[in-house]
């Protein structure tokens, strides 16, 4: 249950709605609608264990769910509304082990923000537009509008003030915490007197928060060819590019890529962001038939930093914004021809050897990410096995 949600409208419901629920679930969705847009959320039937609310509830919060506020929580009563302040609403359903109910059924639309500005978290930098329309109707002159430093300048149309602000330069600060790495900077409209004035300066808060948990996947398919999407939802744009050979010069571009059964895959994860300081590691692959679920039948290459699979290693890197690995292909038995990839990365801070990016095999039972880390999930592929390969199995 739970997952990463992009639709623009869609029902959320706990498990086995309108059946009973589980004992012992708890399932967060992270619903991240595009730029610009707001989230509502409106519950439609709300079946749990009343009271206190202490053993079965649901949590809505306003963007992720360890760094964001709390918009409500309960567990019966009437059917609430909630609407988010950005573009992105968590949802956490918790029951424990005693009893269990019909559960919820909610549904979710995405709405228009005010676009008196507007912002988008593009690779490099953010792309901020406000609208000259409204600074007038405020009384103010585009001529005012600055950055928190002033020497960069926006470029004014005859609609809109826009700035193009780097995520290393140009007065932003970078601020971590458990969910994002955040930042941010100040766009400042100033009043045009010059002895006197009257009105009030405004700044224009704006930020770009870089989500810390989001996956990239790999797939190689033994028949049909499968068209793989790849989805990044205002998280750190990274992708898996597959490579020739371990001196990592030559791109595999064709699709499908077709593969012998053993042979050696190389593959490089790139980090696209103007910030220097970050680093980029692999933490966990897994391999699945079926690339919407990866805990029925799978199959661990690496998990929390430990190799699983022999044939698993990592290779040298000549920049801190790549991670490059190889393993040896397979496929899973005859009736599940297709093999799907998915990769979960490490994006830190360069440096801070606190991070999970600097500690290497972790033993202990998986943790929250740290405020100095980020999970990056990617998707890549398809691959598939060359006519007349070795016999089917997962062991090489």
């Amino acid at each position: 249950c739970g997952g990463s949600i992009s639709d623009p409208s869609g029902v959320l419901q706990s498990p086995n709605y309108p059946g009973s629920y589980p004992n012992d679930a708890d399932c967060v969705w992270e619903i991240q609608v595009e730029n610009n847009f707001r989230v509502t959320l409106t519950f439609r039937d709300i079946r749990m264990q009343s009271g206190t609310c202490q053993h079965d509830y649901i949590e809505v919060y306003d963007g992720p769910l360890h760094s964001s506020p709390l918009l409500g929580r309960f567990c019966s009563g009437s059917f609430p509304t909630y609407v988010s302040s950005s573009n992105m609403m968590s949802v956490h359903f918790h029951s424990d082990s005693r009893y269990s109910f019909r559960g919820f059924q909610a549904h979710y639309s995405s709405i228009p923000a005010g676009h008196n500005t507007t912002i988008q978290c593009l690779p490099d930098y953010m792309h901020v537009v406000v609208s000259r329309g409204y600074l007038q109707s405020q009384g103010y002159s585009a001529r005012g509008v600055t950055l928190n430093d002033s020497r960069c300048r926006p470029t004014v149309t005859s609609q809109e003030v826009v700035f193009n602000i780097p995520y290393n330069g140009c007065g932003t600060t970078q601020e971590e915490n458990n969910d994002t790495i955040n930042y941010s900077n100040t766009i400042r409209v100033a009043s045009s007197g010059y002895i006197i004035k009257r009105k009030k300066n405004i700044n224009l808060h704006v930020s770009c928060k870089m989500l810390r948990k989001s996956w990239q996947q790999v797939v190689y398919a033994a028949e049909d060819t499968m068209d793989v999407n790849e989805y990044q939802f205002g998280r750190y744009d990274m992708n898996i590019t597959f490579y020739s050979s371990p001196e990592f010069l030559q791109q595999v571009r064709s699709s499908p890529y077709y593969i012998d059964l053993n042979q050696n895959l190389y593959l490089q994860a790139c980090l696209h962001n103007s910030d220097p300081n970050l680093k980029v590691v692999v933490d966990t692959c897994v391999a699945s038939p079926d690339r919407h679920d990866f805990n029925t039948l799978a199959y661990y290459l690496v998990r929390n930093g430990c190799p699983r699979d022999s044939s698993y290693a990592t290779y040298y890197s000549p920049s801190s914004h790549f991670a490059r690995f190889k393993f040896n292909a397979f496929e899973f038995m005859s009736r599940h021809p297709s093999v799907y990839l998915k990769c979960q990365m490490l994006v830190c801070r360069l440096g801070d050897f606190s991070s999970r990016c600097y500690q290497g095999c972790s033993t202990r039972a998986k943790r929250d990410t740290s405020s100095a880390e980020e999970k990056v999930d990617v998707v890549v592929g398809p691959l598939r096995l060359r006519e007349g390969g070795a016999p089917s199995g997962i062991t090489r």
